[in-house]
């Protein structure tokens, strides 16, 4: 493959083992399947991990630490976490490391991880968690007394690259004991099984030692040397340890050679003739108390007899590079602190990149000489998706607990990436729209547990923003890029179309839509009650869809005229949404509450009783993502489009209603495209703006405070479904009960309120003004009440006054020790009253917006 500066990249995951993609059983139990303590000793299929690692764009080759500290009954290959059985709250990583930086090109990286000197505490993680119900906290590493006294490591990992395949790795790490303390380490390079398989044209790859440097070849990807300054070489190869995991005979050095050679001192473990597939350089270093050292090795495609000349310089020249790249980017923002978030946040989401491997037709079938797959496969999981065929670096929410894509979630991360890498985020939204991804129906694939649930539609929307991301950095838009994913978009909502609104009522039942527990029941699942739900978040979702293709085509037709056309479509397919928001099926039966002043979901019972679930969530916040303004410039450059939309609103009078207009003398009629308009507008958002329902010190809540003393309660056939307000982790077991939408804050949504805001504050200008709290008497524009939602976001990462981040409130450490502090989590989402971090705590995702936010971008 031909080399260029992303040729290699964090694209190794963090894990493997309990994926989906692992998971050949019949139950499809991906947790119990293949965990932790198989994943040292069995060869994984479809992918590989390792400790902070890289790997070629093709996961080939690999490339990873090991440790081990004298202790631990495991060398430390891999981070350990709780699967979703074992967690009080789903499934979580135990361990402490950090993504510190990063540039698109992956021409610098570092990355820190925290090991004890102490045996790593696994059985009381996973026995201190099971112990505990929903309602306690969860049991962290740093509960336990593996790091008191100081007693740990600080492994720092930096990458440098010389040249696009000239890879200079530097390991330095800090003794913060006050004692000398010994550390193995065995800096690790490996191919990806590709040979047990099938038969492959391709001959099996390798690594020999030739002197002091290790080779490694395969048929793709070339030779390259591996060299290290210190320690002895060890080979094994990258295959399953039968008699471990099956009881059968050996079968030879396996993957867990390293660990049976240096943990168990069984020295029979390894390769003695220096070549396999699997190898490493075991290094011992003692380092004295509250002292450093450091290891350096080199891997490159051309070999060099003085490979560590200039390492030291190259490495600073890769440093001062990342530096002054930020600098330039980061010219806008003035605080110190905030320009240390933006770019810890940066460097967790280009760390967070992945290559993702998965064929669903050959894991549906099986593989030549392996078990066969059981015959419930063929009707269970993705079954139904044998066409997606991935192979592909992807944007993950994290490589630990997410490390598959997520449809809605990728669309947040590439607004957030457009900053520092606008081609990257356009390719990632175009790759979900691409044949092997986007299902033949039209469907895009939401994520890998069940790639045919629903996510909301956001990709029209993240096509405008990172469109106007680059715009604004370029000066010119990459109508190109515009122009290929909406063609596919369009399919996309036809598929919405036929399969979410099945009666033909524009009104949509999109069911999970990424909101886990938001609702009283699971609305991806048959109603204890029979019938269905009208979702005032579903149609309010295909409104802002319609909204968004419609900007796109007229942005389209001011260099296509025939885009007009289209536009008229999408314009016209909104106002009908908007006119069944407001009448379900004409029965005089809206979404809208009136006596509430807010959007609620309805319960449409086989009886044909309609019954709004008077839940007070995100829900009936979700409409006011709908909006979009017509500028009387571009209206003069698009006749036919105009004139259509002045013929039908003449038509439709009753649809012209939902449509504000006023004139500018000099510039014509600007118009409102919104399902939230005038006094119903206001009413939504004195509700979101009260500090005792959805304001929260740092942010929008996904669930109004009201229900913490009044929870809302649904009485069938003798069992209450209730829905109380919960700031923090969930107290419910839908989807797993490992996230919770009833009361935390959560970026995503935040963002697009913001967005939101902003768009109206463009129709209405400076003299529509709200009160900002609700009973505050202090009253904001739009443009200001965004502005002041940004502000309680990113208080989040900031120190206060008395240098505490609220997004470690629950850990003191983390706030105030020096070695600690100044290192950003990104978190899932955060505690709705006082701004912590819950859910997984490396889920820079989407989560990564704060980035945005921190820029200041519209």
């Amino acid at each position: 493959m031909a080399a260029t500066w992303n040729t290699w990249g964090p694209y190794l995951a963090e894990r493997q083992w309990g994926t989906v993609r692992e998971d050949y059983s019949a139950g499809g139990d991906a947790w119990d399947y293949l965990p932790h303590d198989h994943a040292r000793s069995r060869a994984y299929r479809w992918g590989e991990d390792g400790l902070l690692g890289i790997c070629d764009e093709e996961g080939l080759l690999c490339f990873a630490l090991a440790l081990w500290n004298g202790r631990d009954p495991i060398l430390k290959e891999r981070l350990f976490g709780l699967t979703n059985g074992e967690g009080n709250h789903g499934e979580d990583v135990k361990e402490l490391y950090y993504y510190l930086d990063a540039t698109p090109t992956h021409s610098y990286l570092k990355a820190l991880y925290k090991y004890p000197q102490r045996a790593f505490p696994y059985a009381e993680l996973v026995q201190r968690n099971r112990e505990r119900g929903k309602d306690a906290p969860e049991f962290e590493l740093l509960d336990s007394e593996a790091f008191n006294d100081d007693r740990y490591f600080d492994v720092f990992l930096e990458y440098a690259k010389a040249s696009p395949t000239d890879l200079l790795i530097s390991i330095r790490i800090e003794n913060r004991g006050p004692e000398a303390a010994q550390l193995h380490l065995l800096p690790q390079l490996w191919f990806r099984n590709t040979w047990s398989w099938g038969p492959s044209e391709e001959p099996k790859p390798s690594i020999v030692l030739d002197g002091r440097t290790m080779i490694a070849n395969a048929a793709r990807l070339g030779e390259y040397y591996l060299d290290c300054e210190d320690g002895e070489p060890l080979f094994t190869d990258n295959d399953s340890n039968a008699a471990r995991l099956w009881g059968q005979p050996p079968n030879g050095p396996a993957k867990d050679a390293f660990h049976a050679r240096v943990v168990q001192g069984d020295t029979g473990s390894v390769r003695a003739d220096g070549r396999g597939t699997k190898a490493a350089f075991h290094v011992v270093r003692t380092i004295a108390g509250r002292s450093s050292t450091t290891l350096r090795l080199r891997l490159r495609d051309a070999r060099d007899a003085a490979p560590f000349a200039g390492f030291d310089a190259t490495v600073a020249a890769a440093r001062g590079d990342a530096d002054a790249f930020y600098a330039q980017l980061q010219a806008a923002v003035s605080d110190p602190e905030s320009r240390s978030v933006q770019r810890q946040a940066f460097a967790g989401m280009i760390w967070s990149k992945q290559f993702f491997y998965y064929d669903v037709r050959d894991w549906l079938r099986g593989d030549p000489g392996q078990f066969a797959p059981p015959a419930s496969r063929r009707g269970g999981r993705n079954a139904a998706w044998d066409h997606l065929n991935n192979a592909d670096i992807i944007s993950m929410p994290d490589k630990w607990e997410y490390p598959w894509f997520a449809a809605w979630d990728l669309a947040f991360h590439c607004v957030a990436l457009a900053h520092v890498d606008a081609d990257f985020a356009k390719r990632q939204l175009i790759l979900l729209t691409r044949e092997w991804y986007m299902h033949p129906n039209g469907q895009l694939p939401a994520y890998e547990w069940a790639f045919g649930d629903v996510n909301p539609p956001v990709h029209a929307w993240a096509a405008l923003k990172v469109y106007a991301i680059d715009r604004a950095r370029t000066g010119q838009g990459d109508l190109e890029f515009l122009e290929r994913v909406f063609h596919k978009l369009m399919l996309n909502f036809t598929w919405w179309v036929n399969r979410k609104d099945a009666q033909g009522r524009n009104v949509f039942q999109g069911g999970f839509l990424g909101l886990d527990n938001i609702g009283v029941f699971d609305r991806s699942s048959p109603l204890p009650t029979g019938g269905h739900i009208d979702q005032a978040d579903g149609t309010s979702w295909m409104a802002m869809y319609a909204l968004n293709l419609m900007r796109i085509a007229l942005e389209l037709a001011l260099q296509n005229r025939t885009y007009e056309d289209i536009a008229t479509k999408f314009f016209e397919h909104f106002l009908h949404i908007a006119e069944a928001m407001n009448d379900l099926g004409g029965e005089g039966i809206g979404l809208w509450h009136e006596r509430d002043g807010f959007f609620y979901d309805v319960l449409s019972l086989p009886s044909g009783q309609a019954l709004p679930l008077e839940i007070r969530s995100m829900v009936g916040l979700i409409p006011l993502f709908a909006v979009e303004t017509l500028e009387p410039e571009p209206l003069a450059q698009l006749g036919d489009f105009a004139t259509r939309l002045r013929w039908f609103l003449k038509y439709r009078p009753d649809l012209a209603q939902l449509v504000s207009r006023w004139s500018e003398p000099g510039r014509g009629d600007r118009r409102l495209l919104a399902l939230l308009r005038g006094q119903r507008m206001k009413r939504v958002l004195a509700r979101m703006l009260d500090e005792n329902e959805f304001l929260s010190p740092y942010g929008i809540r996904a669930l109004s405070k009201h229900h913490e003393r009044n929870p809302y309660v649904f009485h069938h056939a003798g069992d209450a479904h209730t829905v109380a307000y919960r700031p923090a982790e969930s107290d419910s077991g839908l989807f797993g009960g490992n996230s919770n939408w009833r009361g935390p804050i959560w970026f995503p949504l935040n963002y697009l309120i913001i967005d939101s805001l902003r768009k109206f504050h463009r129709y209405y200008g400076p003299d529509f003004q709200v009160e900002c709290p609700t009973g505050s008497g202090i009253f904001m524009s739009l443009a200001e009440v965004a502005a002041e939602l940004s502000r309680r976001l990113t208080r989040i990462f900031l120190p206060d006054q008395s240098g505490s981040r609220p997004v470690y409130g629950h850990a003191p450490r983390m706030q105030h020790d020096p070695h600690f502090k100044d290192h950003v989590l990104f978190y899932e989402y955060f505690h709705g009253d006082n701004g912590r971090g819950v859910g997984a705590s490396h889920q820079t995702g989407w989560t990564g917006l704060i980035a945005d936010l921190i820029q200041g971008g519209e």
